[in-house]
């Protein structure tokens, strides 16, 4: 099994910078993809930033410019550098991984338990 634990949430004004972490461990095998995904109240989940074992990422267009992914793949861990930050960020945030356990036969999707970020006006 894998786990996620993510760390960094918080309350900042607006134009203010946070900085999410989220640290994998367990039995890891291999991790794939790495990202971070947003939930709002009454909103669906969506895609924040991914990061991919290569080193390619992608980003929501909405934080292009003000978010960066980032990754140290030897602690297994992947950060989210939250720069002017806007109210309409306020979101629960999770951290994701594509990753196969040791015990294991395939790669399986990983969530954190989600990490509140509020964006205050």
């Amino acid at each position: 099994q894998v786990q996620l634990v993510e760390s960094g949430g918080g309350l900042v004004q607006a134009g203010g910078s946070l900085r999410l972490s989220c640290a994998a461990s367990g039995s890891i095998f291999r991790i794939n993809d790495m990202a971070w995904y947003r939930q709002a109240p009454g909103k669906q989940r969506e895609l924040v930033a991914r990061l991919t074992s290569g080193g390619s990422t992608n980003y929501l267009d909405s934080v292009k410019g003000r978010f960066t992914i980032s990754r140290d793949n030897a602690k297994n861990t992947v950060y989210l550098q939250m720069n002017s930050l806007k109210p309409e960020d306020t979101a629960v945030y999770y951290c994701y991984t594509h990753a196969i356990a040791n015990a294991d036969s395939r790669f399986r999707d990983y969530w954190g338990q989600g990490t509140q970020v509020t964006v205050s006006s």
